[in-house]
């Protein structure tokens, strides 16, 4: 189940807004549908050592669009006022167990979650990092991602997945340009070596 969320984008609010993977396309998927689906991506993500089951996913998916608004265009006052808002909600607390592990507690731990979103959020896009924020190139995904690399010039959210896409596709055009250039049978022609 862990594998049907994305990670790797670099900040936790991030990862978060991939859940309405390709956005903007005909393939948008909604990762978020349910509380089900909330609840593990919670538990994916969260610092919580005990499964967490929210009961709606309703506020998840509004923060989440707030986030996306604040890193992507102009923000409304009442989009700014909802992550303000979520943002100064409790956040999980650490707490030392009587075997010595550290275990993070909340009242409410999808709305404690919703709080680091927030803040995370918040803290992206009143800092420096922020410029390094990047929209994926290839061609279906458009996902936002923190270009961490030296000269900040990566190109996809994740090289396996949408660079080595545009690999191919970038092969595969050079192939059939360089075998139309060489006469353009329907099939290309075997080479056998001796």
């Amino acid at each position: 189940m862990t594998d049907r969320f994305r990670s790797g984008a670099g900040r936790l609010c991030l990862d978060f807004i991939r859940t309405l993977r390709y956005r903007g396309t005909p393939s948008e998927t909604e990762e978020l549908p349910d509380a089900s689906a909330w609840g593990a991506w919670i538990d994916r993500f969260g610092p919580f050592a005990a499964p967490v089951r929210p009961e709606s996913a309703d506020e998840a998916r509004a923060v989440r669009e707030a986030i996306h608004e604040l890193l992507t265009t102009s923000v409304r006052p009442s989009t700014r006022q909802r992550l303000n808002r979520v943002a100064a909600l409790p956040v999980p607390a650490p707490s030392l167990t009587p075997s010595g592990e550290l275990r993070w507690q909340a009242a409410d731990p999808a709305s404690a979650m919703l709080a680091l979103l927030a803040r995370d959020a918040l803290e992206l896009v009143t800092s420096p990092e922020f410029a390094r924020v990047r929209k994926c190139a290839g061609a279906r995904c458009g996902a936002l991602f923190l270009d961490t690399s030296r000269p900040g010039t990566r190109r996809w959210c994740s090289m396996g997945v949408c660079g080595n896409q545009a690999k191919k596709s970038t092969y595969r055009a050079k192939v059939t340009t360089g075998f139309q250039a060489l006469g353009g049978a329907d099939e290309p022609a075997t080479t056998f070596s001796s």
